[in-house]
């Protein structure tokens, strides 16, 4: 890996949300490695510079708002002659319950507005980090529950399941994914309800 994008919308209003626990990871890990970020006019994004391992891996957060993600990622990735197979997206992730976390390589974008604008533009290959967050219940209510923010029980779990991610990264940046999805997946973390409104 390259390239860690985490996802997220900009602005104070949207940082304490479901939709924004891509940018919490990558806050996160930028967090222990003591770098901060610096924005990037030319590629619309936010950026941080750190060594996972030996390797030399650029943060990335975009600052086009969600729906537009892609267009921070290729520019980036287009500039730097970064290929779409070593990049790794963390994203929200209704599927999985709060402190659930998840690795995995291509696929569709589940519906997901951010991943479906990447693969618009890169096309599908790049690895993905799954941050449970719960869902709703009802489709009609996805909007409005990944738009708000988690419990405090549900915000405990999801930082937890950063904290996981973010101990296994130097494997995935390293290419040891298979070893790192067979870990996360017997990982038995305890599901918490997510009965709280919110978020897209």
């Amino acid at each position: 890996m390259q390239l860690i994008v985490g996802l997220g919308n900009p602005g104070a209003q949207y940082a304490r949300t479901r939709h924004n626990a891509g940018f919490w990871l990558v806050d996160a890990l930028a967090a222990t490695r003591g770098a901060g970020f610096r924005a990037e006019r030319r590629h619309q994004a936010e950026i941080a510079s750190v060594t996972i391992g030996d390797r030399a891996v650029t943060l990335l957060k975009p600052l086009t708002f969600m729906n537009a993600s892609g267009a921070a990622v290729a520019s980036y990735a287009n500039y730097f002659r970064i290929p779409v197979a070593e990049i790794l997206v963390a994203h929200d992730e209704l599927d999985l319950a709060p402190g659930i976390v998840r690795l995995k390589r291509g696929g569709g974008h589940g519906g997901h507005n951010g991943l479906r604008d990447i693969t618009a533009t890169l096309g599908a290959d790049f690895a993905r980090v799954r941050i449970g967050i719960g869902h709703p219940g009802s489709a009609a209510q996805v909007v409005n529950y990944v738009l708000g923010a988690p419990s405090a029980a549900d915000r405990e779990a999801i930082e937890r399941a950063i904290t996981r991610a973010v101990e296994v990264l130097p494997d995935v940046v390293a290419g040891r994914f298979d070893r790192v999805m067979n870990l996360l997946n017997r990982r038995a973390e305890p599901a918490t309800a997510s009965g709280d409104t919110a978020a897209e």
